[in-house]
């Protein structure tokens, strides 16, 4: 059996900030290869008022208090911070976890985060010519820090538009993150190795992961056929985690 990475992402509403570190402590524990949160300021189903977490702040704490897996924002959104400072914040998290940050980043879509926090939101072509643009920035901001980041820190592109979006992971990341079902995967996964064919891009240095509800998680199999090498589980409050222990043991 082909092994596999597993990851959680952990949903920063409608919860608290104890239950949120409990549940990166114990996804830890398990042994899980990645722990993630979301990038928004609101939540995104159920009460649209109810409790919610900033990202980063968050990212900061579970730096310090997890010691295994890798940890990073699925996804940040790109027009939420300057380029050069968010180049800076990941630095200095990659530090804090000695050496785990993944800068995963997505052109945004969600409205209301733009409107109320005050960001200019556009159209999807300026919001992806935008994340462009902050990529490249983004490494130059990269090669230049001191010190410099203590891991790899490698850049994770999220979504999984044909035209402009893969073409960007091809050319920028070290991984990718889509959903699924299994056959839109398998199909936007084949249209990624296109791309990296079209600007001279090895696909094996693209890590292939997806984010699967846990009733997903039985399908881990037809994921990994459809291209899939990390399955990262997506978890709201009370954040059961039992469906990543199943995934765990499959993974072996």
């Amino acid at each position: 059996m082909r092994r596999f990475r597993v990851g959680v992402q952990l949903h920063p509403q409608a919860t608290t900030v104890d239950a949120l570190r409990d549940a990166w402590r114990a996804a830890d524990a398990l042994g899980v290869d990645s722990l993630w949160l979301w990038d928004h300021f609101f939540p995104l189903y159920g009460d649209p008022d109810a409790a919610h977490f900033e990202a980063y702040t968050l990212l900061a704490a579970m730096a310090v208090e997890t010691r295994h897996a890798h940890l990073g924002a699925l996804v940040t959104c790109n027009g939420y911070r300057n380029p050069n400072l968010l180049a800076d914040m990941a630095r200095t998290i990659d530090h804090l976890s000695h050496g785990r940050f993944v800068l995963g980043l997505g052109a945004g879509w969600f409205a209301r985060d733009y409107e109320e926090y005050g960001y200019e939101f556009g159209t999807a072509g300026s919001r992806l010519r935008a994340l462009e643009e902050s990529l490249q920035v983004i490494a130059d901001r990269l090669g230049r820090l001191e010190p410099p980041p203590q891991g790899p820190l490698p850049v994770l592109v999220g979504g999984s538009g044909e035209r402009v979006t893969l073409r960007l992971v091809a050319e920028h990341a070290d991984a990718w993150n889509s959903f699924g079902p299994p056959e839109q995967f398998a199909r936007k996964n084949a249209l990624l190795d296109e791309w990296c064919e079209r600007v001279g891009r090895n696909p094996r240095q693209i890590e292939r992961t997806v984010a699967i509800r846990p009733p997903e998680v039985d399908d881990w199999e037809a994921f990994l056929e459809a291209g899939a090498e990390h399955l990262i589980v997506m978890v709201g409050a009370p954040f059961d985690l039992d469906p990543v222990r199943r995934l765990l043991a499959a993974a072996g």
